[in-house]
């Protein structure tokens, strides 16, 4: 029976999977393939927050500068403005996906070209970039300064129809088989009972560990480790923004050094890899309006870019690719009060103000704590931002302010004072510019599920033949082989799909576990649930 269960891997392609080669002249074969790619995602940057974070620099200069550039749209299936997780399955799928949707097809499409999906389609998960190369033979890393569970790491590397199920999201990278995880959100695999957020009674450190995994969770550990697989835990949740490290938690690594330690571990295996970055906490920044923290942690993310292209120019066969998500908070370098004075801006009327900031809008937030009395907001603003003329109407909206971050009410106060405008705490829905470093094409205007296209395409490989091997619907298989489909929910924290007939195979959720007849095996990649549907996708191939 197992010899019968393992052949079963060749199906039919999915007739609705589109492979639009617009960035690549010709889609090459495996032999022609990139042995490298690194891709690095700003979350939420736009136009004028590249522009404004290279003015801030001292050297006038970002490292995107000597890539190539394009242009990406950026709208999912359901909305002209993304949020961060369809936009994330966009770029690792190469399928539009509905809002909140991680790595899996969606619901019904209301945008306008969007090719529609079949409704038994609906809700499928579907293969990553980051699978496929894996299935190649290929290292594979994850890096963000959010906890690692977050939208955009999580797109690569799960599947589920929300991206705040951060338990789920924890398991499925868990059994993934990853080789380098480096970022936030240790509380997300560890149990209520050892001070975690797992309700389903599982240590998922345990399971890494057993696996051969080497956890670091400070930046020494990180830097000192000659481990070939690795996960690092630096924070509970969330890693700390940039310019907040130093203050409060200098044992974190930067983004920099975490990419430069990946790409160092991940190097190491003949075949390449594929490495993912995430500068996470951008976007946080201009959701809360604040400028020190966008151009401070963009910053930060352009010396990892730099770490890369590094990497790529003493190797011939990497490529670096750079794109945004989508454009958050309408930023602009001029506001309203500047509307009749803006073609006699000064350099120091945008830059000073930011130059001198010692935290973030979020650090200093940290710093107010719950003392609201205006003696100790003028002291912590002075300290930290060298504002001394704080008005009544700013020091009343900072003690008035009852929401979860207080550095939306600090983030205005910094934008006046550095001509920054803004035209919303959301995102936007702009097109963003798309970098690239080893292409050596024009690459135009193009949809962002092309750019998942163009990645498997320079990794030698399709999506919708890895997807045809990895996530295979439990019923055709059950049908294939006659055999009776359940679902053992005895433990309804860890349901379990099982087939019978004469033998019995059973296969655990969000795991790459099977167990045929008591024997376990390994599998190519976890067993998916969709929630919306009660199917569940198998895969038969064996690590």
């Amino acid at each position: 029976m197992f010899g019968r269960l393992y052949k079963a891997t060749l199906w039919a392609r999915i007739s609705s999977m589109l492979a639009l080669w617009v960035i690549l002249a010709v889609t090459p074969g495996a032999a022609d393939a990139a042995k490298n790619l690194i891709v690095m995602v700003p979350d939420g940057t736009g136009a004028t927050h590249t522009t404004l974070a290279r003015w801030v620099s001292e050297s006038q200069r970002l490292a995107i500068d000597s890539m190539h550039v394009g242009a990406v749209r950026t709208y999912g299936a359901d909305s002209m403005v993304t949020d961060s997780a369809p936009a994330a399955t966009a770029f690792a799928t190469g399928h539009k996906s509905s809002d909140k949707f991680i790595g899996v097809l969606p619901g019904p499409v209301t945008i306008p070209g969007v090719p529609p999906v079949p409704e038994e389609l609906q809700y499928k998960p579907v293969a990553t970039v980051l699978e496929g190369a894996k299935l190649l033979g290929k290292a594979t890393g994850l890096v963000a300064t959010s906890n690692i569970q977050h939208a955009t790491p999580a797109g690569f590397s799960a599947h589920w129809p929300d991206r705040n199920n951060y338990n789920e999201i924890a398991e499925q990278q868990v059994y993934q088989d990853i080789d380098v995880v480096l970022g936030g959100g240790k509380l997300y695999l560890m149990p209520v009972s050892q001070g975690g957020k797992r309700t389903d009674g599982e240590n998922l450190l345990n399971v890494l560990m057993k696996r051969g995994y080497t956890i670091v969770e400070t930046r020494d550990d990180l830097l000192n480790t000659t481990a070939d697989r690795v996960w690092g835990l630096f924070a509970p949740d969330a890693m700390q923004r940039d310019l907040d490290r130093a203050e409060f938690a200098p044992q974190e690594p930067s983004l920099a050094e975490m990419t430069k330690k990946a790409i160092e571990i991940l190097s190491k295996n003949p075949q390449g890899f594929f490495l993912f970055v995430e500068g996470s906490e951008i976007d946080w920044s201009s959701h809360a309006n604040d400028p020190v923290g966008v151009v401070t942690d963009y910053l930060a993310f352009d010396a990892a870019v730099q770490v890369a292209l590094d990497f790529a120019k003493q190797h011939g066969d990497t490529v670096v690719a750079v794109f945004s998500d989508h454009g958050n908070g309408g930023m602009s370098i001029g506001n309203a009060r500047t509307n009749k004075t803006y073609s006699k801006m000064s350099f120091d009327s945008v830059v000073q103000a930011l130059r001198k900031a010692k935290l973030t809008a979020e650090g200093v937030a940290k710093k107010i704590g719950n003392d609201r009395s205006e003696a100790h907001i003028r002291t912590v603003v002075s300290t930290y931002w060298g504002i001394d003329d704080l008005t009544p109407e700013e020091i009343a909206a900072i003690q008035k302010y009852d929401g979860k971050h207080l550095s939306y009410a600090l983030g205005p106060i910094m934008s006046v004072r550095s001509n920054i405008g803004w035209s919303t705490n959301g995102h936007t829905g702009e097109d963003l510019f798309f970098y690239h470093f080893g292409l050596n094409v024009p690459t135009g205007t193009v949809e962002n599920t092309d750019l998942a296209h163009a990645m498997a395409s320079l990794m030698g490989f399709s999506l919708a033949d890895i997807d045809a091997r990895l996530y295979r619907s439990a019923e055709a298989v059950a049908a294939q082989y006659g055999a009776r489909l359940s679902i053992d929910r005895s433990d309804p924290e860890n349901p379990v799909l099982v087939l019978r007939n004469g033998w019995t195979a059973r296969f655990p959720f969000s795991k790459d576990i099977l167990i045929l007849d008591g024997h376990t095996f390994r599998l190519k990649a976890p067993t998916v649930f969709a929630p919306n549907t009660g199917k569940v996708y198998i895969n038969l191939e064996l690590e």
